[in-house]
């Protein structure tokens, strides 16, 4: 898939935090969290102060053109360019936004970031999220049994890893 030139990625900015948070906290995306409460601003602001001077860590905004439509966090876990991904797009953002953010995100994460390998986690339930990794190329690379308590139900963890060397025949 060919990337529109008005599609890109930015680093989030302290602009940006009540937006992603609105989206972070919409029913349809906080059901596929870890973290299933509603956050708080205070929280957030915390949490982002914290991540956004890690070197470890890109918080990126999506955007068509300039409409913010959708957040990444990929987080550098492990020496030679391996690292965890995570995101969603904005609960009213366009059909086949996720599509473009997934490609944008990889771009990012091979050519721009230069990394190795790219490590995504989905729980069981989430079908949609599974099937988007799968699309995007991302082999299955284990199951994590009953690893996630969201405080009444255990969920298995489906994990996920791509890497550049695949994404290039995939590109």
């Amino acid at each position: 898939m060919t990337l529109p030139s008005h599609a890109r990625l930015r680093p989030m900015d302290s602009g940006d935090l009540e937006r992603v948070l609105t989206w972070r906290n919409h029913p349809g995306i906080r059901r596929y969290m870890y973290t299933q409460h509603e956050i708080t601003l205070e929280e957030h602001i915390r949490w982002f102060e914290r991540t956004s001077t890690d070197p470890d860590r890109h918080l990126l905004v999506f955007e068509l053109g300039t409409t913010p439509l959708g957040f990444v966090n990929i987080h550098r876990i492990a020496q030679g360019g391996i690292a965890d991904w995570g995101f969603y797009a904005a609960p009213d953002a366009p059909k086949g936004m996720g599509s473009l953010l997934g490609q944008a995100v990889l771009r990012y994460a091979f050519v721009d970031a230069g990394l190795h390998k790219l490590c995504g986690q989905a729980l069981a339930f989430n079908e949609g999220s599974i099937r988007f990794h799968r699309s995007l190329g991302f082999k299955q690379e284990g199951l994590l049994r009953q690893q996630h308590f969201d405080g009444r139900h255990y969920h298995d963890v489906v994990c996920f890893g791509l890497f550049a060397c695949e994404w290039q025949l995939n590109d």
